[in-house]
This record gives C-alpha cells, structure tokens and sequence, in this order.
C-alpha cells in the first residue's frame, strides 16, 4: 500500500515537471518560429534587392531597341503624313497660282476696258469638234487633219484643244479641214505677255517650241510668263492661252505650248466671227487672178 501511493506521489511530481518543461518547450518553440520568420523575411528582401540590381540592366538593355523601333516607327508615320500633306499643299498652291494668274489677267483686262467706255462686247462663238485622223510633221510643215463630217467651217476658225490653241484652219473640204499648227513655219499669231501685255509674234520654225519675235528690245520677259493671244489683226480673239516662256536668251525666247500637239486626238474649229486679215488675204489673192 506504501509501494502504491509512493509512486503515485512521484508520478504527479513528473506531470508538474512536464506541465513546466512544456511551457518552456513552447516558448522556445515559439521564439524560434518568430526568428525563422523574420530571417526567412531578410533573406527574400535580400533575394529580391539582389535580383533588381541584377535584372534592372538587363532589362533597360532590352528596352532601348524597343524604343529605337518605336521612335523609327513614329517617324516613318510622321514621314508619310507629311509626305500627303505637301501633295495637298502643293495641289492646292497649284490651283491658288492658276486663280492668281486668272484674277490678275481680268484685273489689267478690267482695268484697261474700264478706260474705253466704247468698248463693244463680240458676239458668242460657234464651235464643233473634229477628231484627228492624220498629222504631217516634217522638216517642212507642222500640221494635222481633222474630219469634220457635213459640219461647216471656214478658213482662219480657230482650232482648240482642252488646253488652249494649237493651231487655224488651213483649208476645208467637203468632210475634212487641214489645221496649220502654231509650231509651223509658216504660222504667225499676234500675241502678249499676260501679265505685261507685251505684244508680239509667235513664229513656228518647225520645232517643238516656237519663237517669240518682234517684241520691245528693253521688254521685260521671264521664264514661267503665260502668252496669250492679243487679239491683233483680228484673226484670233484676245485672251485665249497658248503656252508658258521656257527659254529667254538674247536673241532668242522660246514658248513651250500648253498642249501636246503630238498627241492631240479631238479638237474644237471655233468661229469667234473674225476673220480680219484672212478675208482680205483671199479678197487680194482672187482680184489678182
């Protein structure tokens, strides 16, 4: 019986010592959770500071060139749109210089008609389209022919194309008419400078381009200068575009015609109602027969 309670007095004295170790054991367990956890802290801020110091180069290595195809790229596009912009800006400079040299021209036309209060206004044209079915150009003439069906024309009407003058009738069939053009040596169209109303001569010599002749020595003419005829002698009206100045030498100024006169397929013969030196040519040429 002694036996018995002396060892349940000694098993209580072991459940106290554990209860008390146990507590230390957790305490210490406890601490060294918090110690783990914040070194385990320390070590992935190390990581992590290490690794952006390491990749943060890498990674600004590899974003140069993608800013390089970026600002390439916004160029190109800067480029192109710039490139559309100058085509429109030229257009429009284009049409601005066509109304300038329009407006001009009607200003010193207005401005010359307003000092003739006798001023007559012509009378409307008549006009028909003739297609071209042969042109002669050699050494020796510049001209075309044009089918004109039953449609009446006379010798001296004017022929046009949707750019300005390219020549007169000639000589008329019964269905054809032959078109002396402005580049044929034997054509001679009074005209002026638009801009200055300089008059003088356009001569063919059988070139591409002809000659502007018998105008004042101390005339003021550039290259660019739209000629127009002046409507002397009465065989074309005034105004009506022929060609642009390309070369000024000193005995020399050349006029490149607005029109592709090699490549003419239809032409409009205009009866503006003149017919001026023409007539009385052919009133001298039967009263000598």
């Amino acid at each position: 019986m002694k036996r018995r309670r002396s060892l349940y007095i000694h098993l209580s004295h072991i459940r106290l010592l554990a209860k008390k170790f146990a507590l230390v054991i957790l305490f210490i367990s406890a601490f060294a959770l918090m110690l783990v956890n914040k070194t385990d802290t320390m070590i992935i801020e190390k990581t992590s500071s290490v690794a952006t110091d390491v990749v943060s180069p890498v990674i600004d290595v590899l974003v140069v060139p993608a800013k390089l195809i970026a600002k390439v790229y916004d160029y190109f596009r800067d480029l192109k749109q710039i490139h559309k912009d100058n085509i429109r800006l030229r257009e429009e400079n284009r049409k601005l210089n066509l109304l300038y040299d329009k407006f001009k021209s009607l200003e010193i036309e207005n401005k010359l008609l307003s000092d003739l209060l006798n001023y007559v206004t012509p009378k409307e044209s008549e006009f028909i389209t003739a297609r071209v079915i042969a042109e002669e150009g050699d050494a020796f003439s510049h001209s075309m022919i044009a089918y004109t069906g039953d449609k009446k024309v006379k010798k001296g009407q004017v022929a046009l194309s949707d750019k300005g003058v390219v020549g007169r009738v000639e000589n008329v069939g019964k269905a054809y008419a032959r078109i002396i053009l402005i580049t044929d040596i034997n054509s001679k169209i009074p005209v002026m400078v638009e801009k200055t109303r300089i008059r003088g001569i356009l001569s063919g010599d059988n070139t591409t381009m002809p000659r502007l002749v018998f105008i004042p020595l101390d005339a003021a003419i550039n290259v660019g200068d739209r000629i127009v005829t002046s409507g002397v002698a009465g065989v074309f009206p005034a105004g009506l575009p022929i060609g642009k100045v390309v070369s000024v030498k000193k005995n020399e100024i050349r006029v490149k015609p607005f029109s592709s006169l090699g490549q003419l397929e239809y032409i409009k013969l205009v009866n503006y109602g003149l017919s001026g030196i023409l007539e009385n040519d052919e009133e001298i040429s039967e009263g000598g027969n």
